[in-house]
């Protein structure tokens, strides 16, 4: 998956001016519309979103992100909107510590387009780069989990938040490497992955896709930080408040639809052994029945859009509560672990 965004409105009519396209941008707008009062950009990235809801009539727009180079490439922009855009270093799972009675919420996440074309970064596989991964550019690298984590837990992360089969074998691969010398390039463990799996049919993703989205999602914890930041935004938003939220693998979309099943005061498993979940009164009304995704003219402009799903839920006046991770299918880590 990939952000990202335009460089002003008429790069937004223009969508291959660059390579930073804001993915499900359009059916956003259309799904939220009209847009007004004031939003919160949760992945505020390059922009993409943040400009989007400007354009289409947010009085202001808190843009949030915990890589600080999202706002050191926003500045040569920031200031075209004044005090219309506010500039938040930060998580958004703390979005409510930013601020409150928003009308909006916009969550697009996954690792950005920007994050992924710099090498040095270390999130892709198909680049050179230091195995880091990190998106606020400090703590524990993928380098210190890769060299570090035991061979059950490198195969456990590697399962639960990568779905991939050949989790074992790749984990005793890469601990076996490890005794011959430190694994601290994205390429070098892209090479040990291959080893261990099948070569690829034309049209198939490479073998490292699913360890690599493991080990940054592990990295930056981002099932944790989506899940506190859902429960987040329904402290943030005001009654008619509505929450947009673009996700890019399975495991995120099945978190978002069974959090808004389950505050919507539908009844649902985690799975069919679970029992069923059962609210009071609902915290949000569901806007989109199915998930959007994006259409024809979209997978041309940016092929990278091909996984996102947007969904949307409308807050309403019900006081917000807690959610336990197991009821919207968080994946656990073996002992309790997210």
């Amino acid at each position: 998956m990939a952000r990202g965004a335009r460089n002003g409105m008429a790069a937004a009519a223009n969508p291959d001016q660059d390579p930073h396209i804001p993915v499900l941008l359009r059916p956003l707008l259309a799904a939220v519309s009209p847009v007004s009062g004031r939003w919160l950009d949760g992945t505020f990235g390059a922009g993409g979103y943040t400009r989007g809801l400007l354009a289409a009539g947010a009085d202001t727009v808190i843009g949030v992100d915990r890589d600080p180079l999202a706002f050191e490439m926003a500045a040569d922009w920031a200031g075209d909107y004044g005090d219309r855009l506010v500039m938040q270093a930060g998580v958004f799972s703390r979005m409510d510590e930013y601020a409150s009675d928003l009308d909006g919420v916009v969550l697009d996440l996954g690792v950005s387009s920007m994050q992924l074309d710099l090498a040095e970064r270390g999130f892709s596989f198909m680049k050179d780069g230091p195995l880091d991964m990190r998106m606020s550019q400090d703590g524990p690298s993928a380098a210190d989990l890769v060299n570090e984590a035991s061979e059950e837990d490198l195969a456990d992360i590697l399962f639960h938040y990568g779905e991939e089969r050949a989790s074992r074998r790749i984990a005793k691969a890469i601990v076996r490497e490890r005794t011959v010398a430190a694994i601290t390039t994205t390429l070098h463990l892209a090479k040990i992955i291959e080893s261990c799996l099948p070569r690829p049919k034309p049209g198939q993703s490479h073998p490292a896709t699913r360890s690599f989205q493991a080990l940054r999602i592990a990295v930056n914890d981002e099932y944790g930080e989506l899940f506190r930041g859902l429960m987040a935004a329904e402290r943030a938003l005001k009654p008619g408040g509505q929450l947009a939220v673009v996700t890019f693998h399975s495991v995120e979309d099945r978190m978002v639809k069974r959090f808004l099943q389950a505050r919507a005061g539908k009844t649902g498993r985690a799975n069919r052994y679970a029992p069923e979940i059962a609210q009071g009164a609902p915290q949000f009304t569901i806007k989109t029945r199915k998930a959007v995704g994006p259409d024809a003219q979209e997978l041309e402009e940016n092929p990278r859009s091909r996984s996102a799903k947007l969904r949307v839920a409308i807050r309403t006046d019900a006081p917000a509560g807690p959610v336990d991770g197991k009821s919207i299918g968080m994946p656990m880590l073996k002992g309790g672990k997210r």
